[in-house]
């Protein structure tokens, strides 16, 4: 009989074959410092074009508007109990800012379309969604966010593939990959450190005149745009490794190998894919938001009760809820395209 020196041997030899035969198997382009020809990393991909994809996403939420909504109407409650509304005053602030402002033009007056598409566009930039949220109402936040994601994932996966499902279906079985996807959330925390280091050396060039010289302004910005693109490069392949691990049964790590062997060579098709994203949904916030602001605008004129209604607030809460389904949809068909190309 073999000792167990030698089947411990043979096991470590099966383990390290098993692993290198995966090795082997994956993708891999730019393994040296070497020159990486064209036709070595260039990997064609058969996907619609920007506006078609933009409109199948469209589509697909609209035809199950009889899942989408109730899941709408359920996030924005539950965001209103656990995390709040954005703080009225917060927005009365925005307007009254944009009045004092308004006395300094030459007219002395900005239009209401102007007032409306300007509070809309201070709302967003300054952060007055988040404004005032302490750190459990950011938590929750995130939980929620996290729940919209999986849960529209798991509708639109088994729409696509014809299963007639409900949205309870989503809520009771979507979640079971939540871990994994907290653990593909600390890889994103670990690729994304090069920003936090720009973000926090940007901080303290601002506060010591480091960047008042031009030649050190000009280094910083090579330093800041080298750390970006390794963030970028690296996040690129992690973020459709979230959308990859919630597939059932699928673990963390193999959700990543996937994704970097799906974006190999695709990574400009991605970012183009997520610019023409955030394009579309500005337009979408731009065409819902406005009409509402100026109504809201409008009612508070006519009648001082309304005074102190948070409708701005809410329209905005439930906008955001329509923007992580949608972008999850957008994003979901977008690996869906992929895996069925290789495939």
């Amino acid at each position: 009989m073999p000792s167990t020196r030698s089947r411990f041997k043979e096991s470590f030899r099966s383990t390290r074959d098993k692993i290198w035969k995966k090795r082997l198997e994956r993708v891999r382009l730019h393994e040296s410092f070497h020159r990486s020809y064209r036709e070595d990393y260039e990997r064609p991909l058969e996907v619609p074009g920007l506006l078609h994809h933009a409109m199948i996403t469209f589509r697909i939420i609209f035809k199950n508007w009889k899942i989408f909504v109730p899941l709408i109407l359920l996030i924005v409650c539950a965001n209103i109990i656990f995390v709040g509304l954005m703080n009225e005053d917060t927005y009365v602030e925005f307007q009254n800012t944009l009045d004092e402002s308004s006395e300094n033009l030459q007219n002395g007056n900005v239009g209401n379309v102007a007032k409306a598409g300007l509070l809309l566009v201070s709302t967003i930039t300054t952060g007055g969604l988040t404004q005032g949220m302490t750190e459990v109402q950011q938590v929750f936040a995130i939980l929620l966010f996290l729940i919209t994601w999986l849960v529209t994932i798991y509708i639109v996966r088994h729409r696509l593939a014809g299963h007639r499902i409900k949205m309870r279906d989503g809520l009771y079985n979507a979640l079971t990959p939540l871990i994994s996807t907290f653990a593909v959330l600390i890889i994103v925390l670990l690729q994304a450190i090069p920003i936090f280091i720009v973000i926090i050396t940007y901080s303290v060039a601002v506060a010591t005149e480091f960047l008042n010289t031009p030649f050190y302004a000009f280094l910083f910005f090579v330093f800041a745009a080298l750390l970006v693109l390794l963030s970028a490069y690296l996040l690129s392949s992690t973020f459709l490794a979230l959308v990859a691990v919630t597939a059932p049964g699928l673990y963390p790590m193999a959700a990543v190998h996937t994704a970097q062997d799906l974006i190999a060579g695709r990574r400009i098709k991605l970012i183009i894919r997520m610019i023409y994203l955030i394009f579309v949904l500005a337009i979408v916030w731009v065409v819902m938001m406005l009409p509402l602001i100026l109504l809201d605008l409008w009612l508070k004129s006519m009648w001082d009760w309304l005074q102190g209604w948070p409708f701005v607030s809410l329209e905005l809460l439930t906008m955001t809820v329509f923007s992580v389904i949608y972008f999850s949809t957008y994003s979901y068909l977008f690996y869906r395209r992929m895996l069925d190309y290789d495939d």
